[in-house]
């Protein structure tokens, strides 16, 4: 079968849910294709649907080495090396993402979790009002995300 029919069985069974499937499927394409972003993007995708975090960790390192402009994929990173490593180093690995993508978002909303875990309030207060104003979406998870409890308690105390 033709790699990009086998990316594409991989892609439909992720969006049903059937992670074993889809990694029988990206299993079966062939070593050059394997390494191509559309392909590692979906490998990590399976990686994270099984929270296997070291793995996860180190495929999505390459995935930013080899696309340094997609910035999920270096969210996707930081989020594997907080849950395999520590909060310390997926900051770093955000911090690095932040000079390339200085209005992602994503990467501004997570520095501000990062930020308020370790309880510097007012740079995660910064952060995540950035976040906001780069999208507009991030205020309705500012209200619910766990990581940002310590900031919901100090503006609650004011």
């Amino acid at each position: 079968m033709h790699p990009k029919w086998r990316l594409s069985h991989a892609q439909g069974y992720l969006e049903l849910g059937m992670v074993a499937e889809a990694a029988a499927e990206l299993e079966h394409i062939p070593s050059p294709e394997r390494d191509e972003p559309a392909v590692l993007a979906l490998r990590v995708a399976v990686l994270q649907e099984r929270c296997e975090w070291p793995a996860l960790r180190a495929l999505a390192a390459e995935f930013v080495r080899r696309a340094p402009g997609e910035a999920a994929g270096w969210v996707t990173w930081a989020y594997a090396t907080r849950r395999a490593e520590s909060i310390a180093a997926a900051e770093k690995i955000l911090l690095e993402a932040e000079r390339l993508h200085p209005a992602e978002a994503m990467i501004q909303f997570n520095l501000g979790c990062y930020a308020s875990q370790r309880g510097a309030l007012a740079e995660a207060r910064r952060r995540v009002d950035r976040a906001i104003a780069l999208d507009e979406k991030f205020s309705v998870l500012a209200a619910t995300d766990p990581d940002l409890a310590p900031l919901r308690a100090a503006a609650g105390n004011r």
